[in-house]
């Protein structure tokens, strides 16, 4: 696959929320309003693909030479935490109200499984540099897209008249299976 088919497939097809379920927590922790699924979504871009490039390089330039693979999920976690402070940081600095509305799933996004499965992807599937950026940029927009999508949608849920056992959680795992569910439409794409 080139890159563009890379970027189209996980935007679309292989979905990591709604075909790999992966993100899931952050998924259906931050998507209450669309300002902070935006916020988190933005976060989670830069975060996915500056630690894809990162883990990419590590990986070709230490752990492949010294055979020390085994030390991939670890250096990879540690990568991951040091972005997520960076992040945290700049948008404490830049936009304290994001940063309050994002309260404890901001510091969460260190064990937010999409940004380690990217990075863990990027390298079963021995994707080039080029390749890596293009899976990061592909499943950070996928993750941000179907971010955006449930809390626009949960949005409007909330006017409507439904059944109180449905009400907020339940409702919201009912509209993300259809949403699973409409993307696997999506198939015969690429």
């Amino acid at each position: 696959m080139n890159a563009f088919q890379i970027i189209i497939s996980t935007i679309f097809v292989n979905n990591y929320v709604f075909s790999q379920f992966l993100g899931i927590c952050p998924f259906l922790g931050v998507s209450s309003k669309v300002e902070t699924a935006t916020g988190m979504a933005a976060a989670v871009t830069f975060v996915v693909t500056i630690a894809s490039v990162i883990t990419w390089g590590i990986q070709k330039a230490i752990l492949d030479v010294y055979n020390l693979q085994y030390l991939q999920t670890i250096v990879f976690i540690l990568v991951i935490a040091s972005l997520v402070q960076f992040v945290e940081m700049v948008i404490k600095k830049l936009s304290p109200a994001l940063y309050q509305a994002m309260g404890v799933f901001l510091p969460l996004i260190t064990t937010n499984c999409v940004v380690l499965g990217v990075a863990i992807i990027n390298i079963q599937n021995d994707y080039s540099l080029f390749k890596t950026v293009a899976n990061a940029l592909g499943a950070s927009i996928g993750f941000g897209l179907a971010l955006i999508l449930i809390s626009s949608l949960r949005e409007r849920l909330e006017l409507i008249d439904v059944p109180k056992p449905l009400k907020g959680f339940p409702l919201a795992l009912i509209a993300a299976g259809l949403m699973s569910i409409a993307f696997t439409g999506f198939a015969g794409l690429v």
